[in-house]
């Protein structure tokens, strides 16, 4: 059926349905019933184009990310596959905006009606962007807990309660040194959360604990040095394949010669001779259940400001001895 065949058997004008449709110009309640009985009896389903114009929707999600992520590209697929996975559910696209254009980006997005709602990734402690998300007038959901969460709608994984169970496990072991082979910057806002409890957990603990941060270039060389120090407790939080070389390569063996715990999907962590003991980001619940909670915005479920935590939890394998 067409819009010509709803005008016809409404009684109205085929621009009169149009009208309806796009609500570019008001229509009577009346003519307005006659045109969506009319669509009603003749099952007519209009185009993508008009189902968006009739909603005023656009069906598309943005997700705002820098092109050259901290993630790496393993770690962003798994959050783009499960976001797009979603998205096409509802029957919407995604549209990957890159954030070379930070907050101009975010405002020609929203502001430019392109999208129905927004999804912020590579969040900052102190993110420029969080000012204009509170005045967007489509959901927008922060996938990373900036400083200020005042007002806003943010998921995450539980980074505190990791860092946590990571350095609680090498303290169970007997450890009163733990070397953390860590981020090298404090910008992203998982980071410095990750920092503080690990570091409050260790002094709780009575564990001396040595931030190392790690350059993809010279792990082999920075894991030498922890090494050198006699410490024979570790807790990587990137680059864990380049650890373990790096740990072989010195002749040490997780689980035999020293402990190794680490912040790995589980996927990698169980990739090597000895499977690490770890804590999984859980990428893909947290993508998940992040668009679970925009799609609820979007059908005006109105959740209030609140920041959510994936929780964490450590499985234990051969890298760290018995204790």
């Amino acid at each position: 059926m067409t819009s010509k065949d709803v005008a016809r058997v409404a009684g109205v004008s085929q621009s009169t349905v149009s009208y309806v449709m796009s609500g570019k110009r008001p229509i009577s309640e009346k003519t307005r019933r006659l045109v969506e009985d009319a669509i009603a009896e003749l099952t007519y389903q209009p185009n993508a184009g008009a189902r968006a114009l009739a909603s005023q929707r656009t069906q598309i999600i943005a997700v705002v990310m820098p092109f050259d992520s901290a993630l790496g590209a393993a770690g962003l697929m798994a959050f783009i596959e499960e976001i797009t996975l979603a998205a096409r559910q509802h029957d919407h696209d995604v549209l990957l905006v890159t954030a070379e254009e930070g907050v101009d980006g975010l405002r020609r997005v929203a502001g430019g009606a392109l999208c129905d709602a927004v999804v912020l990734m590579e969040v900052r402690t102190d993110d420029p962007r969080v000012q204009i998300a509170r005045d967007l007038r489509v959901p927008t959901l922060f996938i990373g807990v900036p400083a200020d969460t005042a007002g806003l709608h943010c998921i995450d994984f539980d980074f505190e309660t990791g860092a946590r169970m990571l350095v609680g496990e090498l303290a169970d072991a007997g450890h009163r040194q733990v070397a953390v082979l860590g981020w090298g910057t404090a910008e992203l806002n998982y980071v410095p959360r990750f920092r503080a409890a690990a570091e409050a957990t260790a002094a709780a603990r009575g564990v001396v604990l040595q931030w190392v941060p790690v350059e993809r270039e010279r792990v082999e060389a920075q894991v030498a040095q922890v090494l050198a120090t006699g410490m024979t407790g570790i807790v990587a939080v990137t680059q864990l394949a380049r650890v373990v070389h790096a740990l072989q390569g010195g002749g040490m063996r997780p689980g035999v010669d020293l402990d190794l715990v680490a912040l790995a999907p589980d996927a990698d962590a169980t990739g090597f001779p000895v499977p690490v003991t770890a804590v999984s980001q859980h990428p893909r619940d947290v993508s998940r259940q992040a668009m679970q909670w925009l799609f609820e915005l979007l059908d005006g479920n109105h959740h209030g400001p609140e920041v959510r935590r994936v929780p964490a939890s450590l499985v234990r394998r051969s890298s760290v001895r018995s204790h």
